[in-house]
């Protein structure tokens, strides 16, 4: 029997941002033809979305929107003129996030460009004017120059996947430059915006390779006196454990250059075993049934113990890799969507508590308030074979005068997060036993009588 055991007297600190995403909802504004899934993430309480890949979607705008190319698209033109900028179809798409409950998390350049002839992934003619311009998009939206808005939005991101290809390739897919020439664009852009924005959190680059390689210590090491207030980057795999090992590699680089305060920022994840071939189409199809959605869950569990910041999902765009809603109705929610509903029962507590593990594929994360004692339990292991389980899951520290009445509620195969059973327990210790189906996920919550 595999042990899991949540003591509610250890608290670990605050529950973090687990469950953002990349994109937000679907809403159209024009009243004909409209299907939203709007309402679901405001029931998920999704805290931020980041707006990269945005402008593939024709609803949120397609190629009208979010890219920098897209919303300043004469580069002979002055980026102080207001009359410079199209910003319609973005504000549209900046509504919809906001009207979903999430946060803008604005990445700044372009959407991956996976054809042959490139468009808007190669280098900036003028390195300064793209900073400036990178500038007044910022002002539209947070100061409302040139009749724009005046959001919260923190997070102000530097590029996509520089890195993803290298120097010597043909048709590079995010950047088209050399790395020297990368690196030079991101310090122009941070040291110009970090003056004209010292309170917002600017930084990047959203590396398509967390690895100790050539590419990542080069951008270490080119960082001038201006540093960014978090690092964002990416993976994909088919194990909880390589996430683990990216988010230590990640934290353990930043500590070495000396970046201690910056925060580091998974910003695109998902389940991947392969990117060719019947490993490809696995992937695909994995990612929208219930091993996907073990898969979220207990990569969320893991992270909330390890040093990351915030973890944000690929992708909640109507797409091949949109595990959360069909694409085609995005109305209808698929397995995945249920872990962040899930995982936002406990972000809206006020501590994540301490858990002890002893199994190598159940994963587990709990908070508390005063009246909520909260556990979210995933089994996911890659192997398709592996059977049921019986699991142990062993509270203490429970303080309520009364007792609790714990809920169990399950996502499985028959069961979309849906209330299963109910116990009373009087005691501040006490166990649930459960059997866990492979790729099942239960939240666990002990409510004060």
């Amino acid at each position: 029997m595999d042990q899991i055991r949540v003591d509610f007297a250890k608290a670990t600190g605050k529950v973090k941002p687990m469950h953002a995403t990349n994109n937000g909802p679907v809403y159209k504004f024009a009243a004909d033809q409209r299907i939203t899934n709007v309402q679901h993430f405001l029931a998920a309480g999704i805290p931020y979305a980041r707006n990269h890949d945005a402008s593939f979607n024709a609803t949120y705008g397609g190629e009208h929107c979010v890219d920098v190319n897209f919303i300043f698209t004469d580069w002979s033109a002055d980026p102080t003129d207001p009359a410079a900028y199209d910003f319609e179809l973005t504000d549209e798409y900046c509504r919809m996030v906001e009207a979903g409950g999430c946060k803008n998390y604005y990445r700044l350049g372009s959407k991956i460009e996976h054809w042959s002839k490139k468009y808007n992934t190669l280098p900036p003619t003028d390195f300064h004017k793209w900073a400036v311009v990178c500038e007044h998009i910022i002002r539209h939206y947070t100061e409302g120059w040139a009749d724009g808005m005046k959001l919260d939005i923190q997070y102000w991101e530097i590029w996509n996947e520089p890195d993803l290809d290298p120097d010597n390739a043909t048709h590079k897919r995010c950047w088209g430059g050399t790395a020297k020439q990368f690196y030079e664009l991101f310090n122009i852009t941070l040291t110009h915006l970090k003056k004209c924005f010292p309170h917002l959190k600017i930084g990047g680059p959203a590396i398509a390779a967390m690895k100790d390689n050539d590419w990542t210590r080069g951008f270490f090491e080119s960082l001038g006196e201006v540093k960014p207030d978090f690092f964002s980057w990416h993976v994909y795999g088919a194990t909880v454990e390589k996430v683990r090992e990216k988010i230590l590699l990640a934290r353990h680089m930043l500590d070495e250059y000396g970046l201690t305060d910056c925060e580091s920022i998974l910003n695109e994840w998902n389940y991947v075993k392969g990117w060719n071939g019947e490993e490809w189409y696995y992937s695909l199809k994995a990612e929208k049934s219930l091993k996907g959605a073990a898969f979220i869950a207990a990569v969320m569990a893991m992270s909330q113990y390890e040093a990351l910041d915030m973890l944000m999902y690929y992708d909640a765009r109507p797409g091949g890799m949109n595990g959360l809603f069909c694409t085609d109705r995005v109305c209808e929610t698929l397995k995945g969507y249920y872990p962040f509903y899930m995982f936002n029962q406990l972000y809206g507590l006020d501590h994540a508590v301490a858990v002890e593990r002893e199994s190598a594929d159940v994963w587990a994360v709990a908070a508390k308030s005063e009246t909520e004692h909260n556990v979210m339990l995933s089994y996911f292991n890659d192997d398709d074979s592996s059977p049921e389980k019986q699991v142990k899951v062993s509270f203490s520290g429970v303080k309520s005068k009364n007792g609790v009445r714990l809920e169990y509620y399950l996502l499985d195969e028959d069961h979309d997060g849906a209330l299963v059973r109910e116990e009373i327990f009087t005691a501040s210790e006490f166990a649930a036993y459960l059997k866990m189906p492979l790729h099942g996920v239960y939240l666990l919550k002990a409510v004060a009588l």
